[in-house]
């Protein structure tokens, strides 16, 4: 399971069971199962009315996928791409072919291919790019999916909440004050229920599956970088380089926006462009300094 959710579980129902422990004389005076249905129901009545219902049924999959272990594969995935390059380099196609029917990333096997057939790296380029976009519209609509669903739980949490009050209007007239109360508090109830329902479970949801993708855009650009350089046939030794910079590039990137003092320099250098030559680089630097 993976620990962060795990925490944020254990930690959401300490807080719950703190406040229907010791800010209410009885358990009960937080259960009202009718508020709770009205919220529940409610919520998965519009989103099913806003969104297609496949999408619905996809997305209702995708919650198993916030309780596992986050598995990262970049550098499986680097390892398998230089080892087709190396076949790659040395020309043997028949075995890259047979390196590929074992390949268990279908984007890497795509791009491969693409290679062996020759095709250009402008059209492979534009390919692959198409299909990271296609993958972050995709993945980013399924979140979209639970942050519409928080918006939904306390809105209709609200509608209990003047359903009670309705209720509780009825009743007034006799001048019982603890029938008053009890009404009062039931119809706060469905308020306190879309609020939770929001903020621990659908918002929580959709940051979580916006973090997943936003990983797996990462690993797709690196195996972008390094199917571009199998096209034009860099070295296998320069390609497993350039991609493990490539992550460690990200990585600086997260630490030095957080940790590193303002004014200290980076631990990086910008990486060169493409076409660029260290002698034209070499010669900035020594009309700089003159």
């Amino acid at each position: 399971m993976n620990p962060s959710t795990l925490i944020g579980i254990v930690a959401s129902l300490l807080m719950l069971a703190s406040v229907v422990l010791w800010s209410a004389d009885s358990t009960a005076a937080f259960l009202n199962l009718p508020g709770l249905a009205i919220v529940i129901t409610g919520t998965l009545a519009a989103t099913f009315i806003s969104y297609p219902l496949r999408e619905v049924v996809r997305v209702v999959r995708l919650v198993g996928l916030v309780f596992r272990r986050e598995n990262r594969h970049e550098q499986e995935d680097i390892a398998e791409l230089v080892a087709l390059a190396r076949l790659w380099f040395k020309g043997d196609v028949r075995a890259v072919e047979k390196r590929l029917e074992q390949t268990p990333n279908p984007f890497l096997r795509t791009g491969v291919q693409l290679v062996i057939d020759h095709t250009p790296d402008e059209e492979i380029h534009d390919l692959l790019r198409w299909r990271i976009a296609r993958l972050k519209a995709r993945e980013r609509a399924e979140a979209q999916i639970f942050r519409t669903m928080a918006l939904y739980a306390p809105a209709f949490g609200m509608i209990g909440t003047l359903v009670g009050l309705v209720n509780m209007l009825g009743v007034i007239e006799s001048g019982q004050l603890t029938v008053i109360g009890e009404r009062m508090a039931v119809a706060l109830l469905t308020t306190f229920y879309g609020i939770v329902l929001a903020n621990l479970v659908f918002k929580p949801i959709a940051v979580k599956l916006e973090r997943r993708t936003e990983q797996r855009l990462i690993a797709m650009n690196m195996i972008l970088e390094g199917i571009s350089l199998m096209s034009r046939r860099r070295l296998p030794s320069v390609i497993e380089e350039s991609l493990k910079s490539f992550i460690a590039h990200h990585h600086d990137e997260l630490r030095d926006g957080q940790g590193q003092e303002e004014g200290a320099p980076g631990r990086w250098r910008l990486p060169r462009r493409r076409g660029g030559s260290d002698t034209a680089g070499k010669k900035g630097e020594a009309s700089h300094a003159g």
